[in-house]
């Protein structure tokens, strides 16, 4: 992942991973609602997946940050639409990513929520390791899924 310059897909991972973080510690030590925020992140990164979508993608569009894998919804002709899109034209790393996580999040924080508050062990881990990523670039899920013949997209545009 290129980490030379904050962009919307890095900071959308980073922003993601500081509320699962924050959210799985408040969840196990506070108060199992929480666990909600969690899930709203878990249901986001499956819409982002299918849809192209983000919300959080969209204020940080907004707001003037650039993307790095914009869809031709967002940029055609050399012009700049008025709502992001990630690029979702085909079965890529980073979209494999995105229902992986979206969907351990979801299944973790309901059994976070209404089985056992230690669901938030899993969430602290992947919220942890996105932050990570998002500073560094290195994800464990992107080189398993590379080693599995994923393709990424984002290393395209380096």
């Amino acid at each position: 992942m290129k980490t030379d310059w904050w962009y919307v897909e890095r900071l959308v991972w980073l922003i993601a991973g500081t509320d699962v973080a924050v959210s799985s510690v408040l969840t196990a030590f506070h108060h199992p609602n929480w666990a909600f925020s969690i899930l709203f992140v878990g249901v986001c990164s499956i819409t982002v997946a299918f849809t192209g979508f983000c919300i959080v993608g969209n204020v940080l569009y907004f707001l003037g940050v650039q993307p790095l894998v914009p869809d031709a919804r967002t940029y055609r002709d050399g012009k700049w639409g008025r709502v992001y899109y990630m690029k979702n034209d085909e079965w890529f790393l980073e979209r494999y990513i995105y229902v992986f996580v979206g969907v351990n999040l979801s299944i973790s924080s309901l059994l976070a929520r209404f089985v056992h508050p230690d669901g938030c062990s899993f969430t602290g881990f992947v919220g942890t390791a996105t932050i990570f990523f998002a500073f560094t670039g290195f994800c464990i899920m992107a080189n398993l899924l590379y080693r599995l013949g994923a393709d990424p997209r984002m290393c395209r545009n380096l």
